[in-house]
């Protein structure tokens, strides 16, 4: 899978340049292997500076995320830096891989399964979900206006009553 995703990123990086996509990649990158890591790098270097957001998860997990982040915001109370008394939500937001991103408004999951599994756990508290029983290669153009449309009938409370 990995050597695909190599691949295939080196076919569309002309294209993420074109379509002016900044791509960024979330997860253990410390696990792939070192030459895809320098392609991710790549990738996100080239592009910095676009207005489109995308973002690939590789051996991600949002409990492993949280884990980091807190471990990384231990480790400024230790040096110094920060004090346990600071930790708010917003703080903790900025030790995440989605730091600089606003959490998901609507996450759609394909394959008939009802469950985040381990996806995004601290962004997406106020999400959105579409529960859609079609298989990701099949999901298509249609798929996805009938998530959208079904996200646009819901009203959002955001935990207001």
């Amino acid at each position: 899978i990995m050597k695909l995703l190599a691949k295939g990123l080196n076919e569309v990086l002309s294209d993420l340049q074109k379509d002016r996509m900044h791509v960024s990649f979330w997860g253990d990158m410390d696990r792939i292997s070192p030459d895809l890591q320098a392609l991710c790098r790549k990738a996100e270097s080239a592009t910095r500076d676009f207005d489109v957001q995308v973002n690939f998860c590789l051996n991600y997990g949002g409990r492993d995320e949280l884990v980091k982040a807190t471990k990384a915001f231990a480790k400024d109370v230790e040096a110094g830096v920060r004090k346990p008394e600071d930790l708010t939500e917003a703080l903790l937001s900025s030790y995440l891989y989605s730091k600089d991103i606003p959490d998901p408004e609507l996450i759609i999951r394909p394959s008939g399964e009802q469950r985040i599994s381990n996806f995004l756990l601290w962004q997406s508290a106020y999400s959105e979900f579409v529960f859609m029983d079609v298989l990701w290669p099949d999901f298509s153009p249609d798929d996805l206006d009938r998530a959208i449309a079904q996200y646009q009938g819901r009203n959002r409370r955001f935990g207001g009553v």
